[in-house]
């Protein structure tokens, strides 16, 4: 990270309070790598809470320059007109990711807004705060999609899909993730927006000991895979991915649909088009949803990957 590119971040987040959002937003994204010298910090705004992250651990001058502007930033007029509540910033390269209060007051829960519904955010110093803004239009395509069907969400981390399926009429939604506490945040999550639990199932198993419990409450109108790239002991991306996608055909309904995700920069779209073609050749690609705007990519290939498929009778 270079003390030179700084005056490009000072520029974008000025011009990000002149209209501040009015729902959960990243203000600004270096790790598209298309700003040089800002690659491994990002800016999110969270409705009061303010949150800079650091990926890579900085220089000491770097650090310096950055809290200098940040300073600067809060004694802005914009600033003091937009509503911030509080700016952290979090140190993701240090061990036990570290949160530090540069301005105002940490609330480690905080609760935000993303096209409607909401969503509850742990700011405690955990890797991540339990929604991936990135994702955004892919919970919005759920949405859309959900209306009268059957959803499967694996990996389903704090059911930012599953919300949006239940928002969007679904007739009942599986979450399955081994993390039983991020289980138990989806939870809060829907009762946030109203929503009936009786339509809402909730499984803390390891995916790959549990077909028959995922198979019995099948089949499913849509299957959503979003896992992690890799978790300790139970999935490595590369490895594994193949092994669910070979599954398919017994999860889906004989029209189903697929929501096949990756947000590993080194795995293209076409490990997923190329293996879904080998694992489950019924299920055929059919497009690729659009990042937000706000994740400016310098290779197209290098964000994150939401592949819609479906299965063709």
């Amino acid at each position: 990270m270079e003390t030179h590119a700084l005056v490009t971040l000072e520029n974008i987040l000025h011009a990000a309070l002149s209209a501040p959002p009015t729902e959960v937003r990243r203000l600004f994204h270096g790790r598209g790598r298309c700003y040089e010298g800002l690659e491994q910090l990002t800016v999110d705004w969270l409705q009061g809470q303010v949150l800079v992250c650091l990926f890579k651990e900085p220089s000491e001058a770097f650090l310096a320059e950055l809290q200098a502007l940040l300073t600067r930033w809060t004694e802005s007029d914009l600033w003091q007109s937009s509503g911030a509540t509080s700016l952290l910033l979090q140190h993701r390269a240090r061990e036990g990711v570290p949160m530090e209060l540069l301005w105002g007051t940490h609330n480690e829960q905080q609760d935000v807004t993303e096209s409607g519904l909401k969503y509850r955010l742990d700011l405690g110093g955990k890797q991540n705060n339990g929604l991936f803004f990135d994702m955004r239009l892919g919970r919005d395509w759920v949405r859309a999609q959900a209306g009268q069907k059957r959803v499967l969400n694996l990996f389903s981390y704090t059911c930012g899909f599953s919300v949006a399926a239940i928002a969007g009429g679904a007739d009942h939604v599986v979450n399955l993730d081994m993390a039983k506490a991020a289980l138990n945040r989806g939870r809060e999550n829907h009762r946030l927006n109203g929503h009936d639990l009786k339509k809402v199932t909730f499984m803390g198993h390891d995916l790959f000991k549990s077909w028959g419990k995922v198979r019995k409450y099948g089949p499913y109108d849509l299957v959503i895979i979003d896992p992690p790239s890799f978790q300790k002991g139970s999935f490595a991306l590369t490895k594994d991915y193949r092994k669910i996608l070979r599954r398919l055909p017994e999860l889906l309904t004989e029209s189903g649909q697929v929501l096949a995700c990756v947000n590993d920069p080194t795995v293209t779209s076409q490990f997923l088009i190329e293996g879904m073609a080998e694992e489950s050749p019924e299920v055929t690609f059919d497009y690729r949803l659009d990042n937000p705007p706000e994740f400016p990519d310098i290779d197209p290939e290098g964000g994150l990957k939401a592949l819609v498929f479906s299965r063709q009778a």
